[in-house]
């Protein structure tokens, strides 16, 4: 039976999820936002930190905190959103981070679950809205196509084009604005051939396997900004 949990509840699951549920590129570990504040998450908000176990086996998590958001604004992306939370200490609106589902255990719907779970959260809190940065699962195939533009892309039966995308709309969000300068990574060239793979030999733009926009590199310093798209889901009463 699936159950929901909290990361500060289960401290033995914690110290595992990273190797089971890190499913993201490494580059993406190396953040700035995310090596100043993740730690901190699990104190700070510890009831927006949850898992999904079924008998033992960690399925998924979702990380999220708190800020504030007026009217229809939203922050310039997932940087501007982890530290204005982690700076302020609370808010309005609930901001998820990241969810990761197992590989083995997609296609069950976990992240209904997930975002069920921070909207239980953001209701007994009386928040008025929980909000996402959402990175596109498809964009990583259009690096060159502006995330404004991508935003927009519909299949035929209106559905949106994108999957990861799809699902937020299907469980009732909103998608209410583009986030181009979502998230800065900033490293030497050095690292970035260590996380990439690949040998970045001289000054330019390079559109690497994977990453939703070009790298930048200058003068031995590579520079990756994310775009994301920003969502809205209402808090049910």
């Amino acid at each position: 039976m699936i159950e929901l949990v909290r990361y500060v509840d289960r401290p033995d699951l914690r110290a595992r999820r990273r190797e089971e549920l890190n499913q993201f590129p490494e580059y993406l570990n190396h953040n700035a936002m995310g090596s100043k504040y993740w730690g901190r998450l699990y104190d700070d908000f510890p009831d927006f930190q949850l898992a999904l176990v079924d008998e033992g086996d960690l399925l998924a998590e979702v990380h999220a905190l708190t800020l504030t958001v007026h009217a229809e604004e939203m922050p310039r992306g997932w940087d501007e959103a982890f530290e204005r939370g982690m700076e302020s200490g609370g808010g309005n609106v609930a901001s998820l981070l990241a969810i990761s589902v197992k590989a083995a255990a997609r296609g069950r719907g976990l992240p209904k679950l997930l975002i069920d779970g921070v909207r239980g959260v953001a209701r007994e809190r009386e928040l008025d809205a929980v909000i996402a940065p959402v990175r596109p699962t498809l964009k990583d195939r259009y690096p060159l196509i502006p995330i404004e533009r991508y935003m927009t892309w519909r299949r035929e039966d209106g559905s949106h084009f994108d999957p990861w995308l799809r699902t937020h709309e299907r469980l009732g969000a909103a998608i209410v604005a583009a986030a181009p300068d979502s998230m800065l990574i900033e490293a030497s060239v050095t690292e970035w051939e260590e996380w990439t793979g690949m040998r970045l030999p001289d000054n330019g733009t390079y559109v690497v396997p994977g990453m939703l926009a070009p790298l930048e590199v200058q003068d031995g310093v590579g520079a990756h900004v994310e775009p994301n798209v920003w969502v809205r889901h209402e808090v049910p009463a």
